[in-house]
């Protein structure tokens, strides 16, 4: 290493001791790509997996690549050597915009552990420009612009592979890019394949990431999920999506063939994991192409629904996708008449309305081509899956009850631990050695310790330095002072109504009234917030509006700000999950039971020794059973419940409201003069009457039991040694949430790889 990195600088003129970081960084970028590319690639004969998704949130890559190839040490003691840090070149290395929230992650995380598991498949998606937005705050407002990541000399490699899409009678072409995904410690790669639209034009972006919509022929590829507020947002979304599954079904019988199968053999050659709605259409569009190569239209249908599978991360109605199927004849009239086909067919067999295709109003449902015309549905963790099978997806559960599976969710605990939490990952390895790296269930022997001073004193500790580090990071990147002492109280997610981040608010409000009556916390309290909303979600920005202004308001009352403190992070993103995971005390996971398919950051924050405040929603059902009822704190409805009142049409947040002073109090204060002086009159009082007029997700339902709940854990917190304790339940109990279990199961139940 040292050798190559001396020679590529000295052509630069220059040497590692003196260099710029920019300069070490592009040559640690060229050797580790070197390194990459001896490796095999992944390619045997036999059913392989496609995992086709709308987004890949893969993070930097030059430390996790390096500590995959067993280089990381390595690497770290040479630039120590020479008073140079990995972490300054990871400042340097822009972060890939491909993806948005917990969806990219896990794909990111499941192509790790497809490599490591030494599978063979491959990653398909777009190479977004600009990816979701660059967030900055303004005015204590959200603002969108362009997140600039493509540079010159990056991971991406440029492939002579160009397919044509059609889109009626407008042709554009698909560039095909790869990027290398290495396994830890395995001896191949697989390719992530990007597909760029050839033509694209970055000058079309003007203010902020507004840019013309209507120029497919140059726009397809600039920003993952662009605004569909509009028509012509709608239009664009379904450009884009048939992009991406057109180009993929092509690279996938391009490569059928290639690998020596024939077309009729695709089911043997092949199995497409779509992941979520967004890449559906691949269905009939792989059925076009078959039927277009001379296989006839019952075989191309028949072939088809034996390779494809689906997996369902939603529970939430207006995230299973429906289009008009007018939308569908203007921007893809080539697939119309595969999609009445297949409407026609279901129509035949079965006579319940709520399996179509094709509704009465003309809606395409696509969720629903997925689960007729594919041979597996997964949900993602067993609330989730037993939901999809009760209630949201019933009348498909009992027309194909073999075909439902549940595949928990999993992060890849070597990025979540051992590159950002190295001084944590080591002294697990002093206590139980390094076999938990490879077998995250061997995490379980760290149970033996709990009643060992030493090892509780030790967490404890550990977790200061990351809190101490974390404040660093936060004086730096927002010019805000926190106290490492203090509880680190963290919500990081994207930002929506369901993961109730407005009910978090409320209890900061309800924290400020105690403070201002004299009622002071034992210990100061850092109520930290990482979120992006949407551009055209309304509501979501009027989330993120009061949580600024409840950050300036407590900031400059002097009785206040030494006890509480908010901080909401500006561009939260996965180097700043890195930061923040690893200091984090209590994990807020609190959204309305029965709307949260999974969650991952639940995952990746007991990992890291943070204990779980929460509902029984998604994940958080499975964290419970493991750590056991005195290591999480729950409150709040349970799903059944909350499912019972949607159906009843029980819940009425104004006799909440008006029956309870104190609830009536907190949601009152959004609107009061001291906050309106330092927000906006209109975004306040959306938000105010969204809660206490119709709200969906039912901020008040929880509220006065998650601030009980809260603060019983925030006096937990004081007994140190017990506190430990909890941690390291949480850590110890992390194991079962590994990628690689989940990859392993979904090859044993679904792909047979």
């Amino acid at each position: 290493m040292e050798h190559y990195l001396t020679e590529y600088l000295a052509k630069q003129k220059t040497t590692l001791d003196d260099c710029t970081d920019e300069q070490l960084y592009a040559a640690m970028l060229s050797f580790v790509k070197e390194q990459t590319a001896r490796l095999v690639k992944k390619d045997d004969k036999g059913r392989k997996v496609y995992y086709l998704s709308a987004e890949f949130l893969i993070g930097r890559l030059l430390s996790n690549n390096l500590l995959n190839l067993g280089l990381y040490e390595q690497a770290n003691q040479l630039l120590a050597a020479h008073g140079r840090s990995l972490a300054a070149l990871e400042e340097v290395e822009p972060e890939p915009a491909l993806g948005n929230g917990g969806l990219g992650r896990l794909a990111a995380c499941f192509l790790d552990s497809i490599a490591t598991l030494n599978l063979n498949g491959e990653g398909i998606g777009l190479c977004y420009h600009f990816g979701l937005f660059r967030q900055k705050f303004e005015h204590n407002s959200q603002h969108e612009y362009p997140d600039h990541w493509l540079e010159k000399e990056g991971w991406l490699r440029k492939t002579d592979t160009v397919f044509p899409v059609n889109f009626g009678e407008t042709q554009v072409k698909a560039r095909m890019f790869e990027l290398d995904v290495t396994g830890y410690g395995a001896d191949h790669v697989i390719p992530l394949r990007l597909f760029d639209l050839e033509q694209v034009d970055e000058e079309l972006v003007s203010e902020g990431i507004s840019f013309d919509k209507k120029d497919i022929r140059h726009n397809l590829t600039l920003f993952l999920y662009p605004d569909d507020s509009d028509e012509q947002g709608r239009l664009l979304r379904i450009y884009q999506q048939y992009f991406l599954v057109s180009a993929a079904a092509q690279q996938i019988l391009q490569d059928t063939l290639r690998r020596g199968y024939s077309l009729d053999q695709l089911a043997e050659a092949a199995v497409i994991q779509i992941n979520d709605t967004h890449p559906t259409m691949i269905i009939p569009e792989l059925i076009r192409l078959l039927v277009e190569s001379g296989i006839g239209l019952d075989d191309a249908v028949r072939i088809v629904s034996k390779t494809c599978a689906y997996t369902n991360h939603t529970i939430l109605a207006e995230a299973l996708e429906t289009w008009p199927l007018a939308y569908l004849e203007q921007v893809v009239p080539q697939l119309i008449p595969i999609i009445e086909h297949l409407d026609k067919r279901v129509k035949a067999a079965f006579s319940d309305p709520a399996v179509a295709i094709i509704d009465e109003r003309e809606q395409v449902h696509m969720a629903h081509i997925d689960i007729h015309y594919g041979f597996s549905v997964n949900g993602v963790a067993k609330l989730h899956t037993d939901i999809l099978k009760e209630s949201e997806l019933a009348p498909f559960y009992h027309l194909y009850p073999e075909r439902f599976h549940n595949e928990t969710n999993g992060i890849t605990f070597r990025r979540w631990l051992m590159l950002c939490n190295p001084k944590l990952n080591d002294y697990i390895s002093s206590l139980i050695g390094d076999g938990f790296k490879k077998d995250a269930m061997q995490l379980k022997k760290l149970s033996a310790f709990a009643d060992d001073p030493a090892v509780l004193q030790t967490l404890l500790e550990l977790k200061h330095q990351n809190k101490a580090a974390l404040a660093q990071e936060i004086l730096q990147r927002e010019g805000v002072r926190i106290d490492p002492d203090s509880v680190y109280d963290i919500q990081i997610k994207r930002l929506h109504e369901y993961k109730r981040q407005q009910m978090n608010a409320l209890y900061a409000i309800w924290k400020y009234f105690q403070i201002k009556q004299g009622i002071l916390p034992k210990r100061p309290i850092t109520m930290i917030f990482g979120a992006k909303a949407a551009p055209a979600y309304t509501i979501a920005k009027d989330i993120i509006h009061l949580i600024l202004c409840l950050q300036q308001l407590f900031a400059s009352d002097p009785e206040v700000d030494p006890y509480l403190k908010i901080v909401m992070v500006e561009n939260y993103n996965v180097s700043y999950a890195e930061k923040l995971i690893p200091a984090c005390d209590i994990s807020e996971q609190i959204s309305l039971a029965s709307k949260e398919a999974s969650g991952t950051g639940n995952m990746k924050l007991m990992l890291n020794g943070a204990v779980t405040l929460g509902t029984m929603d998604g994940a958080n059902v499975e964290i419970h059973d493991l750590v056991g009822e005195q290591n999480i704190y729950i409150f709040g409805a349970s799903s059944d419940e909350v499912i019972k009142l949607y159906a009843q049409k029980s819940y009425h947040a104004g006799k909440l409201y008006d029956s309870n002073p104190e609830i009536e109090k907190l949601v009152d204060f959004i609107i009061d003069k001291k906050l309106l002086r330092i927000g906006d009159v209109l975004p306040l009082c959306r938000l105010y009457k969204e809660i206490v007029g119709k709200h969906w997700f039912k901020t008040l339902l929880d509220l006065k039991d998650y601030i009980k709940v809260k603060e019983r854990m925030l006096s937990d917190y004081e007994d140190r040694t017990a506190w430990s304790k909890k941690m390291l339940y949480n850590i110890a109990g992390a194991g079962y949430f590994s990628s690689d279990r989940t990859i392993a199961q979904y090859n044993h139940d679904i792909w047979k790889l």
